[in-house]
Protein backbone atom coordinates (compact mmCIF):
# COMPACT_ATOMS: atom_id res chain seq x y z
CA UNK A 1 0.00 0.00 0.00
CA UNK A 2 1.41 3.36 -1.03
CA UNK A 3 0.69 5.99 1.61
CA UNK A 4 1.25 9.72 1.37
CA UNK A 5 2.30 11.41 4.58
CA UNK A 6 0.89 14.94 4.37
CA UNK A 7 1.82 17.63 6.90
CA UNK A 8 -0.31 20.81 6.71
CA UNK A 9 1.52 23.90 8.00
CA UNK A 10 0.20 27.33 7.16
CA UNK A 11 2.06 30.48 8.11
CA UNK A 12 -0.78 32.50 9.64
CA UNK A 13 -1.28 30.81 13.00
CA UNK A 14 -2.73 33.21 15.58
CA UNK A 15 -2.89 31.39 18.92
CA UNK A 16 0.88 30.96 18.83
CA UNK A 17 2.30 33.18 16.05
CA UNK A 18 4.61 31.37 13.62
CA UNK A 19 4.27 28.25 15.76
CA UNK A 20 5.13 25.75 13.03
CA UNK A 21 8.72 26.99 12.88
CA UNK A 22 8.98 28.32 16.42
CA UNK A 23 11.57 26.41 18.42
CA UNK A 24 10.14 23.92 20.89
CA UNK A 25 13.17 22.84 22.84
CA UNK A 26 16.06 22.46 20.41
CA UNK A 27 14.17 22.36 17.11
CA UNK A 28 11.21 23.88 15.24
CA UNK A 29 7.80 22.47 16.03
CA UNK A 30 7.30 21.04 12.54
CA UNK A 31 10.57 19.09 12.80
CA UNK A 32 9.09 16.70 15.38
CA UNK A 33 6.44 15.48 12.97
CA UNK A 34 8.76 15.31 9.96
CA UNK A 35 11.36 13.31 11.88
CA UNK A 36 8.82 10.84 13.25
CA UNK A 37 7.32 10.34 9.80
CA UNK A 38 10.73 9.70 8.25
CA UNK A 39 11.80 7.35 11.04
CA UNK A 40 8.61 5.28 10.67
CA UNK A 41 9.56 4.33 7.08
CA UNK A 42 5.87 3.95 6.24
CA UNK A 43 5.40 6.57 3.55
CA UNK A 44 5.89 6.71 -0.18
CA UNK A 45 6.37 10.48 0.17
CA UNK A 46 6.36 12.94 3.07
CA UNK A 47 5.02 16.26 1.83
CA UNK A 48 4.44 19.56 3.61
CA UNK A 49 1.58 21.73 2.36
CA UNK A 50 2.29 25.36 3.23
CA UNK A 51 1.69 28.87 1.96
CA UNK A 52 4.84 30.15 3.63
CA UNK A 53 8.33 30.20 2.06
CA UNK A 54 10.12 30.14 5.42
CA UNK A 55 8.15 27.11 6.59
CA UNK A 56 8.88 25.43 3.25
CA UNK A 57 12.60 26.03 3.71
CA UNK A 58 12.63 24.63 7.25
CA UNK A 59 10.58 21.60 6.18
CA UNK A 60 13.04 20.78 3.41
CA UNK A 61 15.97 21.17 5.80
CA UNK A 62 14.50 18.41 7.97
CA UNK A 63 13.86 16.08 5.03
CA UNK A 64 10.29 16.69 3.86
CA UNK A 65 9.29 17.51 0.31
CA UNK A 66 7.62 20.81 -0.55
CA UNK A 67 6.73 20.44 -4.25
CA UNK A 68 4.21 23.30 -4.26
CA UNK A 69 3.11 26.38 -2.34
CA UNK A 70 -0.45 26.29 -1.07
CA UNK A 71 -2.70 29.11 -2.39
CA UNK A 72 -3.80 31.84 0.01
CA UNK A 73 -7.48 30.88 -0.23
CA UNK A 74 -6.62 27.52 1.35
CA UNK A 75 -4.53 29.08 4.10
CA UNK A 76 -7.09 31.09 6.05
CA UNK A 77 -8.68 30.29 9.41
CA UNK A 78 -11.80 29.23 7.53
CA UNK A 79 -10.04 26.83 5.15
CA UNK A 80 -11.09 23.20 5.58
CA UNK A 81 -8.50 20.47 6.07
CA UNK A 82 -10.20 18.23 3.50
CA UNK A 83 -9.84 20.95 0.85
CA UNK A 84 -6.13 21.29 1.69
CA UNK A 85 -5.74 17.53 1.25
CA UNK A 86 -7.64 17.43 -2.04
CA UNK A 87 -5.55 20.32 -3.38
CA UNK A 88 -2.32 18.49 -2.49
CA UNK A 89 -3.52 15.24 -4.04
CA UNK A 90 -4.51 16.91 -7.29
CA UNK A 91 -1.10 18.53 -7.70
CA UNK A 92 0.84 15.40 -6.76
CA UNK A 93 -1.21 13.12 -9.00
CA UNK A 94 -0.88 15.55 -11.89
CA UNK A 95 2.88 15.19 -11.50
CA UNK A 96 2.57 11.41 -11.78
CA UNK A 97 2.48 10.34 -8.13
CA UNK A 98 0.06 7.56 -7.14
CA UNK A 99 -1.13 6.63 -3.66
CA UNK A 100 -3.61 4.23 -2.08
CA UNK A 101 -4.12 6.20 1.13
CA UNK A 102 -3.17 9.39 2.88
CA UNK A 103 -2.02 9.97 6.45
CA UNK A 104 -2.61 13.51 7.68
CA UNK A 105 -0.03 14.43 10.32
CA UNK A 106 -0.66 17.78 11.96
CA UNK A 107 2.51 19.44 13.29
CA UNK A 108 0.56 20.70 16.29
CA UNK A 109 0.87 17.16 17.72
CA UNK A 110 4.67 17.08 18.12
CA UNK A 111 5.05 14.06 20.39
CA UNK A 112 3.49 11.48 18.09
CA UNK A 113 6.20 8.81 17.91
CA UNK A 114 7.36 6.89 14.85
CA UNK A 115 6.20 3.67 16.54
CA UNK A 116 2.73 5.14 17.00
CA UNK A 117 2.61 5.88 13.27
CA UNK A 118 3.71 2.32 12.52
CA UNK A 119 1.08 0.88 14.86
CA UNK A 120 -1.65 3.05 13.34
CA UNK A 121 -0.81 2.07 9.76
CA UNK A 122 -0.50 -1.60 10.70
CA UNK A 123 -3.96 -1.50 12.26
CA UNK A 124 -5.34 0.41 9.26
CA UNK A 125 -4.11 -2.30 6.90
CA UNK A 126 -5.05 -5.24 9.12
CA UNK A 127 -8.60 -4.09 9.84
CA UNK A 128 -9.11 -2.96 6.23
CA UNK A 129 -11.13 0.09 7.27
CA UNK A 130 -11.71 3.17 5.14
CA UNK A 131 -10.61 5.52 7.91
CA UNK A 132 -8.52 5.23 11.05
CA UNK A 133 -8.35 7.99 13.67
CA UNK A 134 -6.21 8.54 16.74
CA UNK A 135 -8.44 9.13 19.76
CA UNK A 136 -8.53 9.90 23.46
CA UNK A 137 -11.32 8.95 25.89
CA UNK A 138 -13.98 11.54 26.67
CA UNK A 139 -14.09 12.38 30.41
CA UNK A 140 -17.27 11.06 32.02
CA UNK A 141 -18.69 14.51 32.70
CA UNK A 142 -18.55 15.24 28.96
CA UNK A 143 -19.85 11.88 27.81
CA UNK A 144 -22.54 12.51 25.14
CA UNK A 145 -25.05 10.56 27.26
CA UNK A 146 -24.55 13.16 29.98
CA UNK A 147 -24.54 16.28 27.80
CA UNK A 148 -27.48 18.31 26.55
CA UNK A 149 -28.59 20.24 23.49
CA UNK A 150 -31.24 22.94 23.23
CA UNK A 151 -34.27 21.82 21.24
CA UNK A 152 -36.59 23.95 19.10
CA UNK A 153 -38.70 24.75 22.14
CA UNK A 154 -35.70 26.10 24.02
CA UNK A 155 -35.47 23.19 26.46
CA UNK A 156 -32.61 20.81 27.15
CA UNK A 157 -32.61 17.36 25.61
CA UNK A 158 -29.97 14.63 25.97
CA UNK A 159 -27.46 14.93 23.12
CA UNK A 160 -27.70 11.27 22.16
CA UNK A 161 -31.49 11.39 21.87
CA UNK A 162 -31.99 9.18 24.93
CA UNK A 163 -35.29 9.77 26.72
CA UNK A 164 -33.85 8.91 30.15
CA UNK A 165 -30.41 9.89 31.36
CA UNK A 166 -28.01 7.14 32.39
CA UNK A 167 -27.87 7.50 36.18
CA UNK A 168 -24.50 5.96 37.07
CA UNK A 169 -21.00 6.64 35.78
CA UNK A 170 -20.32 2.91 35.70
CA UNK A 171 -23.11 2.44 33.15
CA UNK A 172 -21.79 4.99 30.67
CA UNK A 173 -20.46 3.54 27.40
CA UNK A 174 -16.88 4.55 26.64
CA UNK A 175 -16.77 7.53 24.29
CA UNK A 176 -13.77 8.88 22.38
CA UNK A 177 -12.83 12.12 20.66
CA UNK A 178 -10.40 12.56 17.78
CA UNK A 179 -7.22 14.07 19.13
CA UNK A 180 -5.84 15.29 15.79
CA UNK A 181 -2.64 13.24 15.84
CA UNK A 182 -3.43 10.87 12.96
CA UNK A 183 -6.02 10.75 10.19
CA UNK A 184 -5.55 7.74 7.88
CA UNK A 185 -7.91 7.54 4.93
CA UNK A 186 -8.18 5.58 1.71
CA UNK A 187 -7.80 7.82 -1.32
CA UNK A 188 -10.91 6.31 -2.84
CA UNK A 189 -12.95 7.53 0.14
CA UNK A 190 -11.57 11.07 -0.08
CA UNK A 191 -12.23 11.31 -3.81
CA UNK A 192 -15.68 9.80 -3.65
CA UNK A 193 -17.08 11.47 -0.54
CA UNK A 194 -14.88 14.57 -0.12
CA UNK A 195 -14.44 13.68 3.54
CA UNK A 196 -12.00 11.93 5.87
CA UNK A 197 -14.74 9.69 7.23
CA UNK A 198 -15.54 6.45 5.48
CA UNK A 199 -18.29 3.98 6.30
CA UNK A 200 -15.87 1.97 8.43
CA UNK A 201 -13.81 3.94 10.95
CA UNK A 202 -11.13 2.27 13.01
CA UNK A 203 -9.23 3.87 15.85
CA UNK A 204 -6.01 3.81 17.80
CA UNK A 205 -5.72 5.16 21.32
CA UNK A 206 -3.21 7.91 21.98
CA UNK A 207 -1.24 7.84 25.22
CA UNK A 208 -2.56 10.87 27.10
CA UNK A 209 0.73 11.18 28.99
CA UNK A 210 2.51 12.27 25.81
CA UNK A 211 -0.29 14.12 24.07
CA UNK A 212 -0.58 17.83 23.42
CA UNK A 213 -2.37 19.58 20.56
CA UNK A 214 -0.86 23.05 20.31
CA UNK A 215 -3.40 25.74 19.53
CA UNK A 216 -2.89 28.27 22.32
CA UNK A 217 0.01 29.61 24.37
CA UNK A 218 -1.13 27.42 27.26
CA UNK A 219 -0.79 24.38 24.99
CA UNK A 220 2.69 25.51 24.02
CA UNK A 221 3.62 25.91 27.69
CA UNK A 222 2.37 22.39 28.35
CA UNK A 223 4.54 21.03 25.53
CA UNK A 224 7.59 22.79 26.96
CA UNK A 225 6.77 21.38 30.39
CA UNK A 226 6.63 17.83 29.02
CA UNK A 227 10.04 18.32 27.41
CA UNK A 228 11.54 19.75 30.60
CA UNK A 229 10.21 16.80 32.60
CA UNK A 230 11.76 14.39 30.07
CA UNK A 231 8.36 12.80 29.52
CA UNK A 232 8.78 12.77 25.73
Amino acid sequence: MKILGLIPARGGSKGVPRKNIKFLGEKPLIAYTIESAIKSKQFEDIVVSTDDAEIANVAEQFGAKVPFIRPAKLSTDAAKSIDVVIHALEILENSGARYDAICLLQPTNPFRSSQFIIDAITKFKTEKVETLLSVLPVPNEYNPHWTFEINKSGYLTISTGDEIIIPRRQELPIAYYRDGSIYLVLLETIKKNKTFYGETIGFIKTDANFHVNIDTQDDWNMAESLLMQNKV
